[in-house]
C-alpha cells in the first residue's frame, strides 16, 4: 500500500523513484542527517531554524530540497577527520568504566558463579538461579581481551552494503562481527564477505524459522555451517522467553559434537550499554544487535570499521535502497531507534573514533 501511494517501483532498478512528490523521506533522512551534522559541527538546531524561515512547499525539485540534497551529497563519502587523541580515548575509557566488555560481555564461570541469582535484563523482577547444569554451559572466562584485535569489521544488514563490493576488504579484517545469521553465500559474498568470527542469533529467528528447534534441528545446524568455526552469541537472559530457546542452541550443537563456541550476553552488560547510549540520545525499547556489537568492538579492537549500517530508505545519493541487502522486510515499528544509532555512528566517525563505510570499496 505504501509503495503504491509513494509511487515506488522496483527498488533494484537504481533510479530516483520519488519524482516531484512531497517527500516524507526527506524529513526522515535528509533533514535528520543534516540536523545531526549541524548540531555536531555548529551546535545549532538546523531543522527548527529552517522550518521557521521557510514558507514554501517541500517538493522534491524545489530550491530548498535541492539545497538539502546537495548538503547530503557533500557527505556521501565520509572522510576521516583527524582529531586529538582525547576523542579516541574517551569513549573507550567511558565504556571500560560503565560496561567492561572484556570482563562482562558474556556470562562466564568467573563473573557468574554457580548459585548466582541472575536478574533478567528486561524482566527485572524475574530471577534465574544459576544451577550446576546452567553453570556448565558458561565458558571459564571471557574469550576476548581489551584491544586484542588491530582491525575489526562490524557488518550490519542494511541495503546500503548492496553492490558495495566490500567483501574482500571485510574479509581482510582481523575479527568480523555479524548480526543475526544473515546470508553470506555466493550471491552476496562479493559485497559482504564470508569471514565470521562472532555472529549474534536473535531467539525470535529460532522460534519463527526453526520451530524453537523442537523439530528443525538439522536445518538450523546446516545454516550455522555457513559461518565455519565462528562463535555464536544469544541474549538468553533478555527475558524469560529467550532462555529456553537459547539453551536449546547449546544443547543442539553439543548433540552434533560441534566445537563451535556458544555464548550468552550478560544481562547486566546489556543494561549498562543501554544506559550508556541513552545518555547519547539513543532511547528505545531495545538496542539493535548491531549497536551492541559496535559497543563491544570499541573495547576489543584498535580500529572499528562499520559496513551495512544505514537507517533510511535512500542512500546519501538519494537513491532508494532496500531495508536489508537480502530483502526489504521492515522491522517492527518503535522497537529500535535506528536513526539515532546511525547518527551516533556518524558522530563518532567525524571524531575519528570509528570508520563508517557507506559507498563502494576500491
Amino acid at each position: 500500500m505504501l509503495r503504491r501511494r509513494m509511487g515506488y517501483s522496483d527498488p533494484a532498478s537504481g533510479k530516483d523513484l520519488l519524482g516531484n512528490r512531497s517527500l516524507c523521506f526527506i524529513f526522515i533522512c535528509a533533514f535528520g542527517l543534516v540536523t545531526l551534522l549541524q548540531q555536531i559541527l555548529y551546535g545549532k538546531n538546523y531543522i527548527k531554524r529552517f522550518m521557521e524561515n521557510y514558507d514554501g512547499t517541500f517538493d522534491y525539485n524545489s530550491t530548498a530540497c535541492r539545497e538539502l540534497r546537495q548538503e547530503i551529497m557533500d557527505i556521501k563519502v565520509l572522510t576521516m577527520e583527524k582529531t586529538p587523541d582525547l576523542y579516541m580515548v574517551r569513549p573507550r575509557m567511558s565504556l571500560s568504566r560503565c560496561c567492561n566488555a572484556p570482563s562482562f560481555l558474556f556470562t562466564t564461570k568467573r563473573n557468574t558463579p554457580a548459585g548466582t541469582k541472575l536478574r533478567y535484563e528486561v524482566d527485572t523482577s524475574g530471577i534465574l538461579p544459576i544451577t550446576t547444569e546452567i553453570f556448565k554451559m558458561f565458558p571459564d572466562d571471557m574469550p576476548y581481551s581489551k584491544s586484542q584485535f588491530k582491525k575489526c569489521a562490524v557488518i550490519g544488514n542494511g541495503g546500503i552494503i548492496k553492490n558495495s563490493k566490500c567483501g574482500k576488504e571485510i574479509d581482510s579484517a582481523d575479527f568480523v562481527f555479524r548480526c543475526n545469521i544473515p546470508p553470506i553465500n555466493e550471491k552476496y559474498s562479493v559485497d559482504v564477505g564470508t569471514k565470521t568470527d562472532l555472529v549474534t542469533i536473535n531467539p525470535s529467528i529460532i522460534t519463527e524459522r526453526f520451530q524453537k528447534l523442537e523439530k528443525w534441528r538439522r536445518p538450523f545446524y546446516e545454516v550455522l555451517q555457513n559461518y565455519e568455526n565462528s562463535s555464536v552469541v544469544l541474549p538468553a537472559f533478555y527475558n524469560t522467553r529467550n532462555t529456553d530457546v537459547s539453551f536449546r542452541v547449546k544443547y543442539m550443537l553439543d548433540d552434533f559434537d560441534s566445537q563451535r563456541g556458544v555464548f550468552f550476553f550478560h544481562p547486566q552488560y546489556l543494561l549498562n550499554v543501554q544506559r550508556f547510549w541513552a545518555v547519547q540520545g539513543v532511547r528505545a525499547k531495545r538496542l539493535s544487535s548491531g549497536l551492541m556489537l559496535v559497543t563491544a568492538a570499541l573495547e576489543m579492537c584498535e580500529e572499528v570499521h562499520l559496513y551495512g549500517f544505514w537507517a533510511f530508505p535512500m542512500n546519501p545519493s538519494g537513491i532508494f535502497i532496500t531495508h536489508h541487502y537480502y530483502d526489504n522486510v521492515k522491522p517492527r515499528p518503535g522497537f529500535h531507534a535506528m536513526p539515532h544509532e546511525i547518527f551516533n555512528f556518524i558522530h563518532m566517525h567525524t571524531r575519528g573514533i570509528i570508520n563508517v563505510h557507506t559507498g563502494q570499496c576500491t
